[in-house]
């Protein structure tokens, strides 16, 4: 039975505010109490938690299976973000609680993202300080002179929605672009970015640019073996997941001179200690915290389309956006009767 005076559980650390999410859950359900913890919930599971009828939560909160099994009136979970490997769901499948994240919302922000760091990779302007004070000047100032972007070739690793709008924008720059998916075979092509195998993308590749979700299958894909096949002057850029890569073997690759260098808007400790963090210092390293989806639009759909997503499970509907749901449409064959519950 549904639920009028439902609550609301947001986990969040991120947010200065919840204006929007509030503005929804209150014109749909105006006497609906809505509850806040941070990502150390664990007391707050225990006084109230175990009773929220929806959750919506920042991605990078753990929500682990035992905690799960305790939220006995969840009709869903519903994320801030793309991201949902922090989340346990199969377990939430045999609760028979969806769990939704927000895809594609920002494509175009990833996008120039990646043509920022290429660019960079090219011209990194604010380096030219330096050469100024020197009195270099001209031709003199380079000094490893570059092709021009539309001479150079990407590699998108998961041409999902995101990576797919990544490659037509390089594409627009006059960029060849290629691409590598499970979800395709070599040699075919999608929106003219032509598909080929990992090894063939890693060898022709100027810049490689990570894209696919962080799963068993792909963490720790790419390591000394795959950086080995890249070009010695290549540059991969990931705004995927840090776990994706093996970090020590990408960095000893880029000391090495191996490959040219990378650019990482995600590592597998975010955000990092001091002391982790000084393993990256290199300069052909650059780290940046976790800022490429982020714009005032993005921002906008993401807090929108996350409470919306929550709004609809409660009422026993699923969205495009519910992320354990398998080919015939039912979450692992447990959601037949979902909107019976």
């Amino acid at each position: 039975m549904l639920n009028n005076n439902p609550l609301f559980w947001i986990i969040d650390e991120e947010w200065s505010d919840y204006d929007i999410e509030t503005e929804i859950i209150k014109k749909y359900y105006p006497t609906a109490s809505i509850k806040y913890s941070t990502y150390d919930y664990k007391d707050d599971l225990k006084k109230w938690g175990d009773k929220a009828d929806i959750v919506l939560a920042q991605v990078y909160a753990d929500i682990p299976g035992d905690v799960i099994r305790r939220l006995k009136n969840c009709r869903g979970i519903a994320l801030f973000g793309g991201g949902y490997d922090r989340v346990d769901i199969e377990v939430a499948a045999e609760m028979r609680i969806p769990v939704t994240n927000v895809k594609n919302y920002c494509k175009e922000d990833i996008a120039e993202y990646v043509i920022n760091a290429m660019l960079y990779s090219n011209k990194a302007l604010d380096s030219f300080n330096t050469v100024v004070e020197e009195n270099l000047w001209g031709l003199g100032a380079i000094k490893n002179l570059q092709n021009r972007l539309s001479e150079q070739k990407l590699f998108v690793i998961g041409l999902g929605r995101i990576g797919k709008f990544v490659g037509k924008t390089a594409q627009a720059l006059g960029m060849k672009v290629y691409a590598y998916d499970p979800q395709y075979r070599s040699g075919e092509k999608e929106d003219n970015i032509e598909m080929v195998s990992l090894e063939e993308g890693l060898a022709i590749a100027d810049f490689v640019t990570v894209h696919c979700n962080l799963s068993e299958k792909t963490k720790s894909m790419l390591g000394m073996p795959e950086f080995l096949k890249m070009k010695s002057t290549g540059i991969l850029i990931n705004t995927a997941r840090g776990a994706i890569l093996k970090e020590n073997e990408l960095l000893e690759a880029i000391e090495r001179k191996i490959i040219g260098g990378a650019v990482l808007d995600v590592i597998e400790q975010e955000p990092p200690t001091k002391e982790y963090y000084e393993k990256f210092r290199n300069s052909d390293v650059i780290v940046t915290p976790h800022i490429s989806y982020l714009s005032v639009q993005s921002i906008d759909e993401l807090k929108h389309r996350s409470t919306k997503n929550g709004i609809a499970m409660l009422k026993g509907k699923l969205t495009d956006d519910v992320v354990n749901i398998n080919d015939k449409g039912t979450l692992y064959d447990k959601f037949e009767n979902y909107a019976k519950k």
